[in-house]
C-alpha cells in the first residue's frame, strides 16, 4: 500500500497520518445487549498520565499493558467477563466499564465483580486518581419497551426523584429504537442512575453509540456547570469594580483631583479586571465548548415526550440553560468591564493630551516672543555695530590723513573722513545684508 501511496501521490505532509486518524481515535463501543456499565469521569489537572497506567495495571487483564499504549490517551482492555474503556482529556479521564447485565446486578441493584481478584469493584473506582466529576450506573436492556409496568420498574431502580426520559431515535418504520428514562438523581453509593430500554434488534454498535451519547451529555453537563461557582464568586469582584469605574469616571468628568492620580487608579483598576480575566477566561471558554456539546448531545437524542414526562432537553433548557446564562453573562460582563476602563483611560489620555498641547502652545507662544525680542535686539545691536564699524574705519582714515599730511602732501584730514564716511556706512550695511542672505540660503 505504501508503495501504491509513493507511486501515485506526493510526499505525504508529516501530519496527514495523524490528523487523518483523529476522526478514528475514540471509537464508540461495541455493547452486547442487555448490558451495565460502571462509568467514573474524574478531574485530571493533578494526575498524571504515568498515575494513571500505574492503577490500570493493578486490574486483571489479559493482556500486556505499555505505557506507550497511552500516548493516544484512548484505551480499550479486555478482562474476562467484562472490558474497560479509558479515555483521557485536557481536563477530565472517563473509565467505562462494559458488561453483561449479571444476575444480582439486574437493574442495577450492585456493582460488577473485577474477575476472579479479591478487590471488589467499588474498591478499584474509589482508588482511581483524580476527583469524581460524574459517576453513573447505565443499564442496557433489549427488552421492556412494551411492559406497561415499566414506569414502575423504573422508578424503582432510579429511586427518587422527578422521572426525566425519552424516546429516542427512529428505526425505519417510523418507531423510536429506545427509550431513555432517569431522574439524574446521586444516590447513596455516588452513582446517577440511567436506563435504557432498547428494541430487541438493536444492534451492538448502536447500543454503543446510545451509551457514549448519554454518558457524554451527563458529563459535559458537569464540566460546563464547573463554571457556574467561579461566575457566582465574581460577581461580588465585578460589582466591586464597577462601582471604583464610576467613581474614577465621575471624577474624570468633573475634574477632580489630578491627572496623575486618576491615571494611578485607572491603571491599577485595569490591571485587577486584566488579572481576572486571564484567570478565568479560559473557564469561560470551556463551559462554551462543553454547552454546545451537551446542546449537540441533545440533538442527536432525536428525542419524543414519554407518557407525559419532561424530555432530557426540556429538563436541560430549564436548568441547565439559566446557569449558562449567568456563566455567559459573567463573562460578557467582565469584557465589558474591561472596555469601559480601556475606554475611560482613552478619555483621560485625551485630556492629558490636550493638557499638553496647550502648555506646549504656551511655552511656543514664550519662546516665540523670546524670539522677536531676540530679533529686535540683533537688529539694534547690528545698527550700533554699523555705527560702530563705521566710526572705527572714519577713525583709521582720519590718522592716515594726519600721517599724509605730516608727510608734506596737501591733504585736509577732517574732508577725507567726512568724505569716507557715507561710504563706509553703506558698505558696512550691505556686508551685513549680504550675511543675512547667505545664512537664509544655509
Amino acid at each position: 500500500m505504501n508503495e501504491t501511496k509513493d507511486q501515485y501521490l506526493p510526499v505525504n505532509d508529516s501530519q496527514r497520518v495523524l490528523l487523518h486518524d483523529e476522526i478514528h481515535t475514540r471509537p464508540s463501543a461495541t455493547i452486547a445487549l442487555p448490558a451495565l456499565i460502571v462509568y467514573v469521569a474524574v478531574l485530571n489537572s493533578k494526575v498524571s498520565v504515568q498515575e494513571e497506567f500505574d492503577h490500570l495495571k493493578s486490574l486483571p487483564l489479559d493482556q500486556t499493558l505499555e505505557l506507550d499504549m497511552l500516548r493516544g490517551n484512548f484505551l480499550q482492555l479486555q478482562m474476562r467477563g467484562y472490558k474497560l474503556i479509558w479515555e483521557r482529556h485536557s481536563e477530565f479521564t472517563r473509565y467505562t466499564l462494559v458488561q453483561s447485565l449479571p444476575e444480582h446486578a439486574l437493574w442495577g441493584t450492585s456493582l460488577p465483580q473485577l474477575g476472579d481478584r479479591a478487590a471488589t469493584g467499588s474498591e478499584w473506582l474509589r482508588r482511581v486518581p483524580g476527583t469524581t466529576i460524574t459517576a453513573i450506573h447505565l443499564g442496557l436492556m433489549n427488552e421492556g419497551m412494551d411492559d406497561p409496568d415499566v414506569f414502575f420498574k423504573a422508578k424503582k431502580w432510579l429511586g427518587h426523584g422527578t422521572l426525566i426520559g425519552s424516546k429516542m431515535g427512529r428505526t425505519s418504520d417510523n418507531q423510536p429504537h429506545s427509550y431513555m428514562m432517569t431522574n439524574l438523581k446521586i444516590g447513596d453509593d455516588g452513582f446517577e442512575r440511567i436506563l435504557v430500554l432498547a428494541a430487541p434488534q438493536t444492534s451492538e454498535n448502536r447500543a454503543g453509540r446510545i451509551a457514549q451519547r448519554l454518558l457524554e451529555l451527563e458529563t459535559y453537563r458537569m464540566m460546563a456547570l464547573l463554571s457556574l461557582p467561579v461566575a457566582k464568586k465574581l460577581a461580588v469582584t465585578l460589582r466591586e469594580a464597577e462601582v471604583q469605574l464610576v467613581e474614577i469616571t465621575d471624577r474624570l468628568e468633573k475634574k477632580k483631583g489630578s491627572d496623575e492620580v486618576l491615571l494611578n487608579d485607572l491603571a491599577s483598576l485595569a490591571a485587577r479586571v486584566e488579572s481576572t480575566t486571564a484567570e478565568h477566561s479560559y473557564r469561560f471558554s470551556a463551559a462554551r465548548a462543553y454547552d454546545a456539546i451537551v446542546l449537540e448531545r441533545i440533538s442527536e437524542m432525536r428525542e419524543q415526550p414519554l407518557s407525559g414526562i419532561q424530555t432530557v432537553g426540556e429538563f436541560m433548557q430549564r436548568r441547565l440553560a439559566p446557569a449558562m446564562a449567568t456563566v455567559n453573562a459573567t463573562s460578557e460582563r467582565l469584557a465589558s468591564l474591561a472596555r469601559r476602563i480601556a475606554r475611560a483611560s482613552a478619555l483621560l489620555q485625551t485630556r492629558v493630551e490636550i493638557a499638553s498641547e496647550a502648555h506646549n502652545q504656551q511655552l511656543l507662544e514664550k519662546l516665540t516672543r523670546g524670539q522677536a525680542l531676540q530679533l529686535r535686539l540683533q537688529a539694534t545691536v547690528e545698527g550700533l555695530s554699523i555705527a560702530a564699524i563705521t566710526y572705527y574705519v572714519v577713525s583709521l582714515a582720519l590718522f592716515l590723513g594726519k600721517a599724509v599730511q605730516a608727510a608734506g602732501l596737501p591733504i585736509n584730514p577732517e574732508l577725507l573722513a567726512g568724505l569716507c564716511t557715507p561710504v563706509v556706512l553703506f558698505t558696512s550695511w550691505k556686508t551685513i545684508q549680504n550675511i543675512h542672505l547667505r545664512l537664509k540660503d544655509v
